[in-house]
């Protein structure tokens, strides 16, 4: 009988501690700083670094050299310096032309950047005096290529830096099993007239008549047969 009371005062003495170490975990420990026994408290997870301030946000100024030869389609940016009525975005025409106030039509297409520059100073100078002009390529759409026949994705692409023939029939998804590889032809716009140039695709692909890979320019045009 003794060991017996001995034994439930033992439990009852144990019972309040129990509580009160729950009762301080719930409600005096909001933020968890008191983990369980044994087990380590994790570190909070790292915050996401912010994006730069400087970061990009929607299309980008083409990025061309002066000598750039501009072509129809083309998005001009011509501007005089603290003059926002002889600021304005223009479009070159399929006539290769541009109208700008003062200067009327100037002929772009064909022109670099640098000769439009300059007849568009000509035109300006006796009205502005210390003339300070700017003409900047905003987007290049007339820099396009087309192959047509029997490739497997025909149409019409443009072209972002030196393409030769058999880097465009690649982006072309190449020849269709119907394709006479040996019979493909560029056909390139010169002046009034139209150069025809022969490729054989068997001899290049075998190291032969490399010369035939050419690089090719605004317009041309790729027939597979």
């Amino acid at each position: 009988m003794t060991a017996w009371l001995a034994g439930m005062a033992v439990l009852l003495a144990a019972a309040p501690v129990a509580a009160a170490e729950t009762r301080w975990n719930l409600w005096n420990d909001p933020q968890g700083d008191i983990t369980k026994a044994g087990e380590a408290k994790s570190a909070p997870a790292p915050k996401p670094l912010p994006l730069p301030s400087s970061a990009p946000a929607g299309k980008t100024k083409a990025n061309v050299r002066q000598d750039y030869a501009i072509g129809a389609g083309d998005v001009l940016e011509i501007s005089v310096w603290q003059d926002t009525s002889l600021t304005k975005t223009v479009v070159v025409r399929p006539d290769g032309k541009v109208s700008f106030p003062l200067a009327g039509e100037l002929d772009a297409a064909g022109n670099t950047v640098v000769q439009l520059k300059e007849a568009l100073a000509r035109k300006l100078t006796p009205y502005v005096t210390d003339l300070v002009l700017s003409v900047e390529v905003k987007q290049i759409n007339s820099m396009v290529i087309y192959v047509i026949g029997r490739v497997n994705s025909p149409g019409r692409f443009a072209l972002t830096g030196n393409v030769n023939v058999l880097q465009a029939l690649s982006i072309a998804g190449g020849f269709n099993p119907f394709a006479s590889k040996d019979r493909v032809r560029i056909f390139r716009q010169n002046g009034d007239g139209t150069e025809v140039m022969p490729f054989r695709y068997s001899d290049v692909a075998e190291g032969k008549n490399l010369e035939a890979n050419i690089v090719l320019q605004r317009g041309d045009v790729i027939v597979v047969p």
